[in-house]
Order: C-alpha cells, then structure tokens, then sequence
C-alpha cells in the first residue's frame, strides 16, 4: 500500500514521544514543572473577559457527552450512505479515544494543577481527555472527508479547519487552567501515532470492500441485462 510505511514511522515516533512524556509524568514530575509553567503564563495572560469567554465556550467541543454525539452522528451518516469501512473508521477511533481516556488516566494518576480552574473538571489530567478524543474524532473524520474530495485545495481546508478546531480545544483546556500543557502534548501526539498507525489498515479494508461492491454491482448488470426482455 502506497505510503503504509510512512505512516508507521509516524506512528512508531509519535507513540515513543507519548512514552517519553509519560515515563517524565510518572517518575520525574518535577523535571517539566518549568516547561508547563512557563506556557500556562504566556496562554493564560492575565485572564481577559472575552478570551476567557471564548475558550469556555471551545472547549464545551471537547465534552464527553459532545464528542460521543459528534461520532455516533458520523457513524450513523457514513453507514447510511454505505461508506460502512468509513463508519467503522470512524466510530472504532472515538471507542479507542475513550478507552484510553480512561485507563491512561488512572495509570498515571496526575493531579490537576494547581493554578484557578475556570471550569470545572474531575479526575486525573494526564493524558488530556479532551485533546486526546477531539484529536481521534475530528482527525478520522477529517481523513474520510479529504479522501472524498478530488481537489487538493479542498483536502488542505479540510485538514486546517480540523486542524484549528482541534488546537483550539487543547489550547482551551490549558487557559481554563484544568490541564498542564504536557497534558494536551500527550493527548495530542498519542492520537496523532494511533490514527497514523490504524490509518492503513482502514484504507486497506476500504480498498477491497469499494472493489467488492464495484464487483457486486458489474455482475448485477450483467445479470439484468442477460434476463431483460429486450437483450
């Protein structure tokens, strides 16, 4: 498969660097203190209104309940219009996203910081929930749509929308104060090695189910025009 390897070497770096940043996190905590605080004071500034206002509306985008209704409407979409390898691309992508949420987090037992939550937030911080499903969601459904589109204009919008939206939400989760930016570090290149390292997989799948229907179909044809009244 054309550029498979490619995305291994993604993925096989990616997972390495979540590794490094969770070996960091559970042993030698101390060691990013200065990374993390220097980035929460040049994001968080001195909380002005309306940047505050609008970052406590972005990172609503990276909710559980929000994530869960953005991927089950996607699935449900995709299968509807028969791009079932899309469907299950898309839907085994948030299921993975929670998955880990949930065991990473109780793994690594991060307190949140210290710093004055403008939201609220329960649980461990490391890696960042939120980054990490918006990332997987958003990403695989941002490949299904660039994969429909013959433009390269059009896959380059595609990608840099999603690419802001996702940014945006992990950027959100470091000003509201509830995350260190290594928290949304590793969310983000945890689900960028996972959608790196599954990607061929799904595009293979994809191949041979799109060759199957289209094979489906030429033999329907032919069997309606072998039966027809008028062959």
């Amino acid at each position: 498969m054309k550029h498979k390897h490619t995305h291994y070497i993604y993925a096989s770096f990616a997972l390495l660097l979540f590794v490094a940043l969770g070996y960091m996190v559970k042993f030698y905590p101390e060691a990013l203190t200065g990374f993390d605080s220097n980035i929460q004071t040049w994001v968080r500034g001195d909380l002005p209104a309306g940047l505050t206002r609008f970052f406590k509306t972005i990172t609503i985008l990276g909710n559980t309940p929000v994530q869960a209704i953005i991927a089950i409407v996607a699935v449900i979409w995709l299968y509807l219009r028969q791009y079932k390898a899309e469907a299950i691309f898309v839907g085994a992508s948030g299921l993975l996203a929670s998955i880990l949420i949930v065991s990473l987090k109780y793994i690594y037992q991060r307190q949140r910081p210290s710093i004055t939550h403008l939201v609220h937030a329960s649980g461990y911080s490391f890696p960042s929930g939120h980054s990490l499903g918006t990332f997987m969601i958003l990403g695989a459904i941002a490949i299904v749509l660039a994969q429909r589109l013959a433009k390269k204009e059009s896959k380059i919008a595609v990608y840099g929308i999603t690419g802001l939206l996702i940014f945006l939400v992990g950027l959100s989760r470091i000003y509201v104060g509830v995350h260190y930016p290594t928290d949304v570090l590793a969310g983000f290149t945890l689900a960028f090695g996972l959608l790196n390292a599954i990607y061929p997989t799904y595009d293979r799948i994809r191949f041979e189910w799109r060759f199957q229907r289209s094979e489906e179909r030429r033999v329907g044809k032919e069997c309606r025009s072998r039966w027809s009244p008028y062959h």
